[in-house]
């Protein structure tokens, strides 16, 4: 076999059609007759529409239509049954109610963009309007209910003779206790919301960036009111999802309503400020974690409580203490409780390691405050609490290297050279510090299907319909491919993002590579066999009534009987266009064992004495999420996942009018994000050991060609969680100052340097 694609250092197929503009976006098609929808949004937080005036609006230069609500011309439908969490509860420009600040309350139609921008802003409204409920603090509070893995959001687990939670903190040598909270946060994706909507009779096409199509189709289909199989997505190229698109929003619907009301095709793009309501956020959220230890740092009791919001129109239940706080850390006595407030504002949603990086940044910074009250190296004080199984369940782990990274971390950043003793390393106007913390995320599976073809010209196609965002979905699928098949990439296309293709697995969750590489093998294990198949049963072939056990394939070459043919000369000489086999999975996973990736960051901080400005100068991530597929890809995902962290750390926020319901930034003019200022070299270290559970049995390195599992997990993620609460703790390490209300700003700081 050629030398495997996997692991190595390997250019995006799609790459040079990204750098040089040639890639579609769904802004960028074309279509003939196209007509440009353009939104007009709500004023007010909660309340009634009583009126919208849309003369002028029509009388303007190439407008086609005025959608106003309610309007009935639209012919959209609520969505029932198991899609009903996947879209906001309300069918849009259905009714008068308005339900938040920013929402879609008419929507204008014209020739151009310019037109249809230009009619919307004189279309006026007036309201009957009510008090928002804006605080999570005031309004009542309830249990968040199941995780989105279906597990409790509230365990209890108790050692024999504790009473309660209470009662083990009491009785603890030790104990912090610490207050943390956040405001909304944005995936500001590069790509706004973009559709093309295109009908041919009662069939539509459409092309919008989606992280999960094909139940993206399938509420389209419920939204309009036709058959699933009448709608086709179209989702190659996507400028960046991070959760923005996970569900279905209102955008997509609208456009093509309009498109089939009108007989032509309509292309709908968001505004910036749009997007800050109209495509979710991670959601604000209060967090309380006790924890309670010996002197030496052996903890006894861990406590974590959160209350976060629960918008009235869709709701993303945090649960922020899941698959961080219950599975961490090793205790015998555990509580973790989530609790939601019914608030009237834009709908959340997951957003890039949505519980994990919230939750993380509350239970590594008081990890850090256990260390500096008992003296522990924050290092050593995790490895004194290491859990070799699960906490919440007993259950092991598929796969865990968590000390490796410790270790390796630590000696790659030159962790013994820190001094625990804050504001002890000063170099004129800065004070420097280091920070570490622990990453966590679950290792999901969920159902997909892979079709891979051997073709007559020596090439191969495989085909899933997964989504690639900008993580390198696309490669990841070509290198597979070629590893299974034993031939090389450039003879391997990979064929995605289109709900024509086999049902792909989510991209979200960080689930597509370890969902789709397995599907890939045995796929590609089916194909070779039918191949075999084909060459003893064809009169045509040179084996024909040779038995198949006797035929060994090896570098896309058939072997056997003194005879060697590649595939695509067999194919040809027996006149066949190809072999197709096709691969599906449920996405279930073995119970016996819980599945994560971990990871471990360093980070050193400067912060100025006099004006606070805090600055990462330095940053180190060791992560262990399986065998690597494509180790560029894999670098630049942790990468990006740290510089998630470093805004989430300093700089991302958007505060809510109490009493308005309106969010104070809407553009990137003041919703801050991390620029090239703001982010250091950020050395990143992959360990690459296989997981030998969650994908199949991995071998010994013998089996034939596409029989081997490659022990992949996902690594989407893992670099945001704990990347805050590292640089959170480094800034406590230069100047002495804890702050536990991200994002760490001058303000927080000045007063007490």
């Amino acid at each position: 076999m050629p030398r495997s694609p996997v692991g190595r250092e390997t250019e995006r197929v799609d790459g040079r059609l990204k750098a040089t503009g040639a890639a579609e976006y769904s802004g960028d098609y074309r279509a003939a007759d196209l007509a440009h929808a353009h939104l007009v949004t709500s004023t007010i937080a909660r309340g009634t529409l009583t009126g919208i005036d849309t003369a002028a609006a029509l009388a303007s230069p190439g407008v086609l239509r005025v959608y106003a609500a309610p309007d009935p011309r639209l012919g959209l439908y609520p969505i029932t049954g198991p899609l009903a969490g996947f879209v906001e509860n309300y069918v849009p420009l259905h009714d008068a109610e308005v339900r938040f600040h920013g929402q879609a309350i008419a929507m204008v139609v014209a020739e151009t963009p310019e037109q249809a921008r230009d009619a919307a802003a004189r279309v006026t409204a007036t309201y009957d309007t009510q008090p928002p409920r804006t605080s999570i603090a005031d309004e009542p509070h309830v249990p968040a209910g199941p995780t989105i893995s279906g597990s409790p959001s509230s365990l209890n687990i108790l050692a024999p003779g504790v009473a309660s939670i209470d009662a083990a903190l009491a009785a603890s040598d030790v104990v912090v206790e610490a207050e943390f909270h956040q405001h909304m946060q944005h995936h500001v994706a590069m790509e706004p919301h973009a559709t093309l909507a295109m009908w041919k009779g009662d069939q539509v096409t459409i092309y919008a960036g989606a992280q999960v199509p094909s139940a993206y189709a399938l509420g389209m289909a419920q939204r309009l009111g036709v058959l699933p199989q009448n709608v086709r997505l179209i989702t190659k190229y996507v400028g960046g999802g991070f959760g923005a698109r996970v569900i279905l929003w209102s955008d997509t619907p609208l456009a093509a309503a309009a498109a089939r009301e009108i007989g032509r095709p309509v292309r709908l793009v968001l505004t910036r400020e749009q997007m800050f309501t109209l495509t979710g956020h991670r959601p604000q959220l209060t967090q309380t974690v006790r924890l309670g230890a010996s002197r030496n740092g052996v903890l006894n009791a861990v406590s974590h409580q959160s209350v976060s919001e629960r918008p009235t129109t869709v709701t993303f239940p945090m649960t922020p203490a899941h698959a961080t706080t219950d599975a961490l850390y090793r205790t015998p006595n555990l509580h973790v409780d989530a609790q939601l407030a019914a608030l009237d504002i834009p709908g959340s949603r997951a957003m890039r390691g949505p519980n994990e990086a919230p939750g993380a940044f509350a239970l590594e910074t008081a990890m850090d405050e256990l260390a500096v009250a008992t003296g522990v190296d924050p290092v050593e004080l995790r490895l004194r609490n290491y859990a070799t199984t699960s906490p919440s369940t007993g259950l092991p782990w598929s796969s865990k290297h968590l000390e490796e990274c410790y270790r390796v971390g630590a000696r790659r950043f030159g962790w013994s050279a820190r001094s625990a003793t804050p504001r002890s390393r000063v170099d004129g106007q800065w004070l420097y510090g280091t920070g570490m913390a622990t990453a966590i995320y679950p290792a999901h599976r969920r159902a997909a299907s892979v079709r891979v073809r051997l073709l007559d010209d020596d090439t191969a196609v495989v085909s899933t319909g997964i989504s690639d965002f900008g993580t390198g979905g696309a490669t990841m699928v070509g290198i597979s491919g070629a590893d299974a098949l034993g031939i090389p990439l450039t003879r391997v296309t990979p064929e995605i993002g289109d709900t024509l293709l086999p049902q792909g697995a989510p991209a979200a969750g960080s689930s597509a590579t370890h969902a789709t590489v397995p599907l890939i093998v045995n796929a590609a294990r089916d194909a070779i066999n039918e191949l075999k198949r084909l060459a003893v049963t064809d009169d045509r072939s040179p084996w024909h009534g040779a038995s198949a056990d006797d035929l060994r394939y090896e570098r896309g070459i058939l072997h056997g009987q003194g005879r060697s043919m590649t595939f695509g000369r067999l194919l040809a000489t027996v006149g066949s266009p190809g072999i197709t086999a096709l691969a599906e999975s449920s996405g279930d996973v073995d119970p016996g064992y819980v599945h994560h990736s971990f990871g471990a960051h360093f980070c050193e901080v400067r912060v100025n004495r006099f004006t606070g400005e805090t600055r990462v100068t330095r940053f180190t991530t060791v992560a262990d999420v399986g065998r690597v597929i494509n180790s560029r890809a894999a670098r630049s995902q942790l990468v990006g996942g740290v510089i998630f962290g470093i805004g989430h750390a300093l700089l991302e926020e958007n505060p809510l009018g109490l009493d308005t319901g309106r969010l104070a930034s809407s553009t990137l003019a003041d919703y801050l994000v991390p620029v090239n200022a703001d982010v250091p070299d950020i050395d990143v270290h992959l360990l690459g050991r296989p997981d030998p559970v969650l994908t199949g049995p991995l071998g010994d390195g013998g089996e034939d060609v596409g029989t081997r599992s490659l022990g992949a997990r996902g690594l989407g993620e893992i670099g945001t969680v704990g990347s805050a609460a590292a640089i959170g703790n480094a800034v406590h390490n230069a100047t002495g100052i804890r702050v536990r209300n991200v994002p760490i700003t001058l303000d927080k700081l000045i007063e007490h340097l």
